[in-house]
């Protein structure tokens, strides 16, 4: 007789089909013909092309192939419900949001076996991970509805919005970006998938039920001509993309000048981090979820293991013995494991990368299971023995294929998690909470699971840095992602130019060394011109030239050096050695910036004087003033611009950091060229940036004459960098430099804002422009709050389980 554990080694798994009758019911009422949703109402199917099941083949439907022209319908359908839909209020809005949520759950069943049929994902992961998750995201995002009119006064909606979302999440990418977008108050044309559109289709009918007015959510199918219409179309106010980093540049490059706000969610690489007191058991289960999880067709997989060298055989053992168990075959069973992959393109991408690597010289390991004969398959794959500058090693896979590689000590963890241009999303695992805690924000991704994997949330933010993308979904932070700042309406149409003055001479107007030339009194009749600022001090520009620059009155006052290509390159080298300025204190950095206001008050009258002498302001006193107030309020939100701890349905917390974006290129305004530039470097400084700051081109006196202040306030070497010279040349050289992360233009050149935004795609930094807007610089409505501070941030989820 055999004894239990005989029984238990031999038992195995039967078949659990998940039955697909509803959802071919569902089909067959449209008669498997799909046309577009605008306006509340469904277009006949036109110009069509086949959905079909990734796991067999098999045709599901026809969709309809957008025009442009629809493109241009549903934006006029969406423009035309704006403003009623904002006019419902925030309750109304709640109300609509609440029955969406609703419907969700009342059709769960239904949506997962489409997404399951349509994706080639199993039915385990649409039933208990999609439906679940886009349901509770219409729920939150009802409680910022109704909250918005407390908690976002000073926003408005953006307006219309054009969405467009990939293939491996389809039902949950459209609640990601249609319920924050819904909340605002904004009206939204959205993209689906060409490979996956059914579940926005079936999402569009119950929009129907749901209550939702016409023209507010509209749906239009297609491929890629589709999107780039929505891209390019000018009633689009807001777009919003999650997809491939080489179509978020043609994005970025597409919509640049146009004002279009825009964020963009984009690939990844993410890093595994386990280390030697892990628990190696609940480890391997994560990596499971991290990467075989929906095929490993996700951005946030965990597809590059780094393992602890000591560990490294005994972990990776134990990793083998877990894909032997894991089960592939058809997606409906909800015994299955693995599915199918989206479409025979990508099992061929994933075939082509992973014998690139056997070609090179590394192992491949798959487990030994059979493939289905139809469908799009792809075995899980562990690949180890590949160098760091590997293509596997640095290209983004989107498959269910692992590249382990080991390390010695915490810092060299960290030196190959950041070795990528990616930057989305991070695990770490170990047992003490100090290393982890230690570890995690020294990774730039801006998403990092400890002790777990692949957790995700509505009231928690996610998105990316560099390469992955800007912007957050979900949390307070995405709201903000679909409102405009009401500050922003009240801005100028013009740059503002202050009133003029009679010019007056004054012994303090020529006390400057830097204003001293062979006109004011200096006896050995020799301009000094004033240098560049960098690294903490004053530097001859590399090319040894300058510009001379007038006063009011066309008087000749000084020269100033005429920055290039490689006085920025300089630049960013001090910046990137002054990294300890990120590091210190809140309030550390709060003194620097008082210290800094306190010597620049002690020299008020030699500043006011400089500015009158260059800008004939009537009151150039009045523009010293408010530079000191802004550096004391700047000073004031360095240490109170706290993150938030969010409680997410799991037990523990997430808490949300705000960090520094990094090194910050600033090209300051011409207008109020003093307190332009102390309310634009204030901010970056206060959170820890390190900035290189580009002053007036016609008036930079304004800053030069500061580098005795900052040279005595205990501002560290390099965090301030100062180039003056010519702003679209110099804007351009930071707009490209890939060791720049950010880019801000406020000069009020259209042409050189639209520049800065086309030119930042190659590496997909951020970007903060002004347009050929004008800015009240004395207003901190307008140049100060919570609105500034967040260009000068981004936010990291560090997500922490306890008490499991």
């Amino acid at each position: 007789m055999p004894t239990i554990n005989e029984i238990l080694t031999t038992m195995d798994y039967g078949p659990a089909p998940e039955s697909t009758k509803e959802a071919l019911a569902w089909l067959d009422r449209h008669e498997r013909r799909f046309g577009l949703f605008i306006d509340n109402a469904w277009s006949a199917a036109s110009d069509t092309f086949a959905s079909t099941n990734p796991a067999d083949g098999v045709e599901l439907a026809q969709l309809t192939q957008a025009s442009s022209q629809d493109v241009d319908r549903a934006v006029a359908a969406a423009r035309r419900a704006q403003p009623g839909w904002v006019g419902l209020g925030g309750h109304g809005r709640a109300r609509v949001l609440y029955a969406l949520a609703r419907l969700l759950q009342k059709h769960a069943r239904l949506f997962a076996v489409i997404e399951t049929l349509d994706n080639g994902k199993t039915i385990r992961e649409t039933r208990d991970a999609d439906l679940p998750l886009a349901a509770r995201h219409f729920y939150h995002h009802a409680g910022w509805a109704q909250l918005q009119s407390e908690e976002f006064a000073d926003y408005r909606a953006v307006g219309v919005v054009g969405q467009i979302v990939p293939w491996n999440f389809p039902l949950l990418m459209l609640a990601w970006k249609i319920a924050p977008a819904l909340a605002a108050g904004n009206t939204v044309v959205f993209k689906p998938a060409e490979f996956t559109s059914l579940s926005a289709l079936l999402f569009a009918e119950i929009c129907q039920q749901a209550g939702v007015p016409a023209g507010v959510v509209n749906v239009v199918t297609g491929d890629g001509r589709v999107g780039e219409a929505i891209v390019n179309h000018p009633g689009i106010d807001k777009l919003a993309f999650t997809g491939s980093t080489e179509v978020g540049r043609l994005i970025r490059k597409a919509s640049a000048g146009s004002g279009k706000k825009l964020s963009l969610e984009l690939g990844g690489k993410s890093p595994f981090i386990v280390f030697e007191d892990a628990d190696l058991d609940a480890a391997v289960e994560g990596l499971v979820d991290s990467i075989w999880f929906n095929q490993g067709q996700v951005c946030c997989a965990g597809s590059r293991l780094l393992v602890q060298e000591s560990i490294q055989e005994r972990f990776l053992g134990k990793v083998r013995a877990r894909m032997e168990n894991l089960r592939l075959g058809s997606p409906l069973d909800k015994s299955m494991d693995v599915g199918a992959l989206v479409d025979p393109v990508q099992q061929q991408r994933i075939h082509g990368l992973v014998e690139a690597a056997r070609a090179e010289g590394c192992t491949i390991w798959q487990p030994n299971c059979e493939i289905p004969s139809t469908g799009s398959w792809f075995l899980p794959t562990l690949i180890t023995g590949a160098s760091t500058s590997a293509a596997v090693a640095q290209a983004e896979i989107f498959g269910p294929v692992l590249v382990a590689m080991s390390f010695r000590t915490p810092a060299e963890a960290i030196q190959l998690a950041n070795n990528t241009v990616y930057g989305l999303a991070a695990c770490v695992w170990s047992e003490s909470i100090s290393l982890a805690l230690d570890v995690a924000p020294q990774i730039k991704a801006g998403v990092v699971w400890i002790n777990t994997a692949n957790q995700f949330d509505a009231a928690c933010g996610f998105g990316g840095y560099r390469e992955s993308g800007f912007g957050r979904e979900g949390g307070k932070e995405g709201m903000y992602e679909y409102m405009t700042a009401l500050s922003e309406d009240a801005r100028p149409a013009l740059p503002v130019v202050e009133a003029k003055g009679a010019l007056k001479s004054s012994p303090s107007s020529l006390s400057s060394p830097s204003s001293q030339s062979s006109g004011s009194g200096n006896v050995f009749g020799i301009d000094r011109t004033a240098k560049l600022y960098i690294g903490g001090k004053q530097a001859r520009p590399d090319g040894a030239y300058s510009r001379a620059i007038v006063g009011a009155d066309g008087a000749f006052i000084a020269d100033v050096g005429e920055g290039n290509r490689k006085d920025i390159r300089n630049a960013v080298e001090a910046a990137h050695k002054a990294s300890g300025w990120a590091k210190a204190t809140a309030h550390n950095r709060a003194q620097v910036l008082y210290y800094i206001a306190e010597n620049l008050a002690i020299r008020a009258d030699e500043f006011a004087a400089r500015l009158a002498a260059m800008t004939g302001s009537a009151n150039p006193a009045k523009e010293v003033q408010a530079s000191i107030e802004r550096l004391f309020y700047y000073a004031a939100w360095a240490d109170k611009y706290d993150g938030l701890a969010h409680q997410p349905p799991m037990h523990g917390i997430t808490v949300a950091l705000n960090e520094p974006v990094g090194v910050i290129g600033i090209i300051c305004p011409n207008e109020a060229p003093l307190l332009g530039f102390i309310s634009l470097v204030a901010p970056a400084l206060a959170l820890g940036n390190r900035v290189i700051a580009v002053p007036s081109e016609a008036y930079p006196l304004a800053a030069t004459d500061l580098y005795q202040v900052l040279d005595t306030s205990d501002l560290p070497g390099g965090a301030l960098n100062i180039v003056t010279g010519s702003a679209d040349e110099l804007a351009r050289t930071l707009a490209t430099h890939s060791d720049v992360d950010a880019v801000w233009r406020h000069d009020g050149s259209a042409e050189g804002c639209a520049e800065v935004e086309r030119l930042s795609a190659e590496s997909l930094k951020r970007t903060w422009v002004g347009g050929a807007k004008g800015r009240d610089w004395y207003s901190t409505r307008q140049s100060g709050g919570r609105a500034v501070l967040a260009h000068a941030s981004q936010v990291k989820n560090v997500w922490i389980p306890y008490g499991v």
